[in-house]
């Protein structure tokens, strides 16, 4: 999906485990070993906010299993790359619900490089594909053998909430990465708020399909793509902020604010069930002058998008080849397809790659997101 920057030794040196492990886990954490979390979980768990957690491996929520995360929660996860992630499965659940005093914490061993893999979630919600809606099903990147999407557009995988991920990011090969955070036909029965992913290898976002909504979005330094939408979306995303600061580079060619695809890599542009989606407030502010973003907004490949009160912004010496692409050789953004923006900093508001049909505004109006709904993360921005 994304072109790396990343050498031959770099690639020959991860390892990448498809396999889940044989192991269960379940019942009430009390400390000890039961900090230690790695394998299934194959009956409904909730941890202690009093315990510091290691995500010491795979971590499989399995179908009628629910993880329940009380606020004030830190999960540490080992420095294992592809081997290091949790991942919940179609059926199962998770409930981080935290509060903006006492928010859940996933981080790393390690933060330079980032190298776990993120917060992965599963459902049955329509993704695009060559069958009638609802019915096609994908493998999930980490494990092509754990599927999702469904007939089930409104399902329920559970809710994060004042939740902060931090140091992801895992090559699993030259076209699939984890992000920070993943949701693969997640439905819109699903809370996703109050999300903070800061300081990631790769995308922090990405929607594979599915038609869950969510708002109050803030990333930081992410090295490819912040929001990153594909196979199928069709939720709401409302009050969106991306910031990459001066001094953090990109490890690909093409880092982009928002990057939307119609259908998986523009690879099916017949497929059913196209990205069709709605950003209401987005504030996206590239700082960092080490690498160009490729675009600051990025539609194409069969996907509507209906981009209100954006704010796209280059600051200081950090540039974009474009301010809006709605154009690509796998095909374009649809007609339908519409976006207001206003250009912050150096930002070139009349470099616009325009698609047949679509319709881009470009005024001065556009104020973005607001800042203060992002106070409890202590950033200052």
């Amino acid at each position: 999906m994304k072109k790396l920057i990343l050498s031959a030794l770099a690639i020959a040196a991860l390892t990448f485990t498809a396999c889940e492990t044989d192991d269960d886990v379940a019942g009430p954490a009390t400390g000890g070993d039961d900090a230690n979390l790695i394998g299934n979980i194959t009956e409904s768990r909730t941890l202690d906010s009093n315990v510091s957690y290691v995500l010491s491996g795979p971590v499989f929520v399995k179908d009628g299993a629910t993880l329940t995360i009380p606020a004030g929660t830190t999960i540490t996860a080992n420095a294992g790359g592809t081997d290091v992630y949790l991942l919940v499965e179609r059926g199962g659940r998770i409930v981080a619900d935290g509060t903006a005093s006492a928010p859940i914490r996933f981080t790393s061993t390690s933060q330079t490089p980032a190298a776990w893999g993120g917060v992965i979630i599963n459902g049955n919600a329509f993704i695009s594909g060559q069958n009638a809606q609802g019915q096609n099903e994908a493998g999930t990147e980490v494990n092509a053998g754990i599927l999702f999407g469904g007939d089930n557009d409104t399902e329920d995988s559970g809710i994060l909430d004042y939740v902060i991920i931090e140091y992801t990011g895992a090559r699993i090969d030259g076209d699939a990465e984890h992000n920070g955070l993943t949701l693969n036909g997640v439905g819109s029965g699903t809370t996703l708020s109050n999300i903070w992913i800061a300081n990631g290898d790769d995308d922090a976002i990405e929607f594979f399909g599915g038609s869950v909504n969510a708002s109050n979005i803030f990333v930081l330094n992410a090295k490819d793509d912040m929001f990153d939408v594909t196979q199928g979306y069709r939720g709401t995303l409302t009050n969106l902020y991306g910031v990459r600061e001066g001094d953090y580079n990109a490890v690909t060619s093409d880092p982009r604010g928002i990057e939307a695809d119609g259908n998986l890599d523009g690879n099916s542009p017949s497929d059913n069930t196209q990205s069709d989606f709605t950003v209401n407030n987005v504030t996206i502010i590239n700082g960092g002058s080490s690498t160009d973003f490729s675009d600051l907004i990025k539609v194409r490949r069969g996907a509507t998008a209906t981009i209100t009160n954006a704010l796209a912004s280059t600051v200081g010496t950090a540039t974009a080849s474009d301010f809006i692409d709605l154009e690509d050789t796998k095909g374009d953004a649809t007609a339908a397809t519409s976006i207001e923006a206003t250009a912050g900093g150096t930002a070139d508001g009349a470099d616009i790659k325009n698609a047949p049909g679509a319709t881009v505004t470009v005024t001065t109006a556009n104020a973005g997101t607001d800042a203060s709904l992002f106070a409890w993360t202590g950033y200052i921005f």
